[in-house]
């Protein structure tokens, strides 16, 4: 009995998201275990941990692991395998990339890891590069490009569009590899890295120089170097943003980003909030590999993506039902679910509001029913922190399928939903005047649906809010007529302050849908 009630409150301890699946991602430069919650088409990470072993280090000079880093890795690995036990998951994968696949020593550090009850799987470059653009394309669905996974080991490229991948292959252009591509000279050591660099990428089958950046697409950077990158792209434009997922610059921007990367002194990098050591050692050389792509790839512009291997694991397993799913409607129902906002409320509160206050030109339905649903979630909070944390969720929490418009409209309809209508300066700087303007509109109109009735469906089903010939118009049926109180004759007045329409009440015998 005691056994159980440790083992239930360490599973407590994950919070509202139950812990179903684990991968353990074993790579050249770190071994990683992340466990995922949630729905499985927007997962949540509700444990992630790493160990930088640097499994691959000595494989360029000796071809081998080397005694101490496997050492590391094994000692990171077995706590890892208790974690899972204590936890009770048992849907563990456990893969192993670059370092153990081309050391000659590979097989017996694998024969150890099953020593202690994993078994994992060496996976190929090309399967490594597939996996890592189904991550992309879970996470982006109309993804189309080239999508540039890069890790300790190697560089996979694979080209994505219409949900499919094609020409996948693996360079052997890893973080640890690339001081290798260093000239002698210090002074010219970027060029003769860039020179190598460019020959290597073309050696390997990649030159869409020739063709016009609109037809190469985007190109889609997979790994913690780039996304590093993008932090200290991030802050140098004061992007009001922290999460990388998703941050998009043009290639000329792209290019400008690379060559100041490219001269930076590592030491000066380390400083910088966000940027881990081990990153800020490899951004200056990843910084010349990037310049390689750009000339070779020629994208239209650089995204910079958080799903790769793992999340590419995790939407293979999927069925094509829910490979379907729109992610970050995915993501935000199971979201709100757990904090006592049901999607089915949302989305009937969607409905009742849509006549007055639909998607327009700046957004889409699927955007305003993400907002209903994660404002309906804020409500659930304690008042006094309400709306700064249900507005932080909107901008920080880490959603898919989203940009920074869209982030910016959930938060202005949340905002308006708790009837604040001066909106944060970092909301403002994301979207435009009028963009922000439609996404208020969805919130003071969610905010006269949930106050109508103190959020009953049966408020919904006797009640209709509509535009006609004459302004806005709230019918309630003769039952509920009561229910127009001092509250209500507010929201509409706001409401209609904003539509800029006249208002009124019609009581009627029944609702007609």
């Amino acid at each position: 009995m005691i056994w159980k009630w440790r083992r239930e409150a360490r599973s407590s301890g994950l919070g509202h998201t139950s812990a179903e699946r684990a991968i353990i991602d074993i790579g050249s430069n770190t071994v990683r275990l992340v466990v995922y919650g949630g729905t499985m088409r927007a997962p949540t990470v509700v444990l992630n941990e790493k160990v930088t072993a640097k499994l691959g280090r000595e494989i360029a000079a000796t071809g081998r692991l080397a005694d101490e880093a496997m050492a590391l890795a094994l000692r990171g690995l077995k706590r890892f395998a208790l974690l899972l036990a204590d936890l009770g998951i048992k849907d563990i994968e456990t893969v192993a990339t670059a370092a153990v696949r081309d050391a000659a020593n590979g097989p017996d550090f694998v024969a150890q890891l099953r020593a202690i009850g994993l078994n994992p799987r060496v996976i190929s470059g090309e399967e490594e590069a597939l996996l890592s653009a189904h991550g992309v394309i879970g996470a982006f669905p109309d993804a189309r490009g080239i999508v540039a996974d890069l890790g300790g080991g190697s560089l996979e490229l694979v080209r994505v569009a219409n949900g499919r991948t094609d020409s996948a292959s693996s360079l052997p252009l890893g973080t640890l590899r690339l001081p290798d591509h260093r000239g002698k000279n210090p002074k010219t050591a970027n060029t003769e890295m860039r020179k190598s660099l460019d020959k290597a990428i073309r050696k390997g089958g990649w030159d869409l120089s020739a063709t016009p950046a609109a037809s190469n697409g985007a190109l889609y950077l997979v790994g913690g170097t780039w996304r590093a990158m993008a932090v200290y792209a991030m802050a140098l434009r004061g992007w009001p943003l922290s999460d990388p997922h998703g941050f998009a610059i043009d290639a000329a921007a792209a290019q400008d980003l690379a060559v100041a990367l490219a001269a930076s002194e590592s030491e000066a990098l380390k400083g910088r909030e966000r940027i881990s050591s081990m990153r800020a050692e490899k951004l200056p050389d990843a910084a010349v590999l990037l310049q390689a792509l750009l000339a070779r790839l020629a994208p239209e512009q650089v995204v910079f993506s958080s799903w790769g291997l793992r999340e590419g694991l995790l939407y293979d397993r999927l069925p094509e039902h829910t490979r379907l799913q729109d992610p970050l409607l995915a993501g935000v129902a199971t979201f709100a679910s757990q904090r006592a906002a049901e999607p089915t409320l949302a989305t009937r509160m969607a409905a009742w509001t849509l006549d007055a206050a639909p998607a327009r030109e700046h957004g889409s339905e699927r955007l305003r029913m993400a907002a209903t649903m994660l404002a309906l979630a804020g409500m659930q909070i304690e008042p006094n922190i309400r709306l700064p944390q249900a507005i932080n969720w909107a901008l920080h929490k880490r959603w898919v399928g989203i940009d920074g418009k869209g982030r910016a409209m959930l938060a202005a309809a949340i905002a308006a939903n708790g009837n604040q209508l001066t909106l944060p300066a970092e909301v403002r700087a994301l979207a435009s005047p009028e963009a922000l303007e439609e996404a208020v509109r969805w919130g003071l109109a969610l905010r006269l649906a949930r106050r109508l009735g103190g959020q009953s469906l049966r408020s919904l089903e006797v009640s209709q809010l509509a535009i006609d010939d004459t302004g806005l118009v709230l019918r309630l049926a003769t039952s509920h007529a009561a229910l127009f109180g001092q509250p209500t004759e507010k929201d509409m007045k706001l409401l209609a302050g904003r539509l800029g329409l006249p208002w009124r009440v019609e009581i009627v015998d029944e609702i007609v849908m």
